[in-house]
């Protein structure tokens, strides 16, 4: 099984609320292995080993997918070469100090807390004339918080590790050149769903496996609703999709409307710029 801005605007108005239709049958995304979870601790471990680093840097946001880079990398080149920052902005929940906090102090990575306000507030002032959105704000927060990442990446010789998983990549939902930054993806080839078997398999707490999905851009804001569909159904879409399905076959499959699933389709088709390198000249 095979498996780097804005972030994207919500899809309420494109994807109908289907939680009446007929639940999604047929399609299943193949179970993680022990074997999976083994690959990804060597493709880390020689990843780090080949760049010469000596350690990684990861943000840590309280939710699944920081939490299972964090204890993947733990698991693959050790506490001591992990160090983790957490950026509070004013919109972060309290609780996710003490998620934070003590997951990070059950591991023994290395924790630092670094409030992006005041860097958010500055550019915001300078950037955010006439009407603001919490997109925008969201955007710069996701940027700052990259800058701080790789600032101290530089100072320590360390990699950058992404946290991005497959669902948010094809469906272009992270900040370019912020959340979307990055020097190593390991979870670029894992949906959500997948992300969460993995969460299981490796012993990342309930509490933090149980928690809505969310970039913490703005008061409230969770990914589900953003995108107006929940990652089960996403990703069994998006599955079906890479299995060369066409949309007529994941509605009769899913039980999902048509329109719905060629939406998905639309949106994960106009993202793809976000998912390539820079455009280039051809070769002259």
């Amino acid at each position: 099984m095979t498996r780097s801005v804005c972030l994207v605007p919500p899809l309420h108005y494109l994807i109908r609320v289907y939680s009446d239709y007929a639940p999604m049958t047929g399609v299943t995304i193949p179970n993680i292995t022990s074997e999976d979870i083994q690959n990804l601790l060597g493709f880390i471990r020689e990843t780090v080993g080949k760049t010469g680093c000596s350690g990684v840097v990861i943000g840590i946001s309280g939710g699944i997918d920081s939490a299972v880079v964090t204890k993947l990398c733990v698991d693959a080149i050790g506490a001591d070469k992990v160090l983790n920052i957490f950026m509070p902005s004013r919109v972060t929940p309290a609780e996710d100090y003490k998620t934070t906090s003590e997951f990070c102090d059950s591991l023994g990575t290395e924790y630092k807390v670094i409030d992006i306000q005041p860097a958010v507030d500055a550019l915001a002032a300078v950037l955010l004339t006439g009407k603001e959105t919490p997109l925008e704000r969201g955007n710069i927060s996701a940027r700052c918080r990259m800058i701080v990442l790789y600032n101290l990446a530089k100072k320590r010789n360390s990699l950058v590790m992404g946290t991005s998983n497959q669902s948010e990549i094809m469906m272009g939902y992270f900040t370019k050149f912020g959340d979307g930054a990055c020097d190593v993806t390991p979870l670029a080839n894992m949906y959500k769903t997948e992300v969460r078997q993995i969460a299981k398999m490796i012993g990342i707490p309930d509490h933090i496996i149980a928690k809505p999905p969310s970039a913490g851009l703005w008061e409230g804001q969770t990914d589900e609703s953003d995108m107006g569909i929940k990652y089960a159904d996403l990703d069994r879409i998006l599955y079906s999709m890479e299995q060369d399905f066409t949309d007529v076959q994941i509605a009769a499959d899913t039980g999902i409307p048509k329109e719905t699933v060629s939406e998905i389709r639309r949106q994960v088709e106009s993202m793809e710029h976000k998912r390539l390198p820079p455009i280039r000249p051809d070769e002259f």
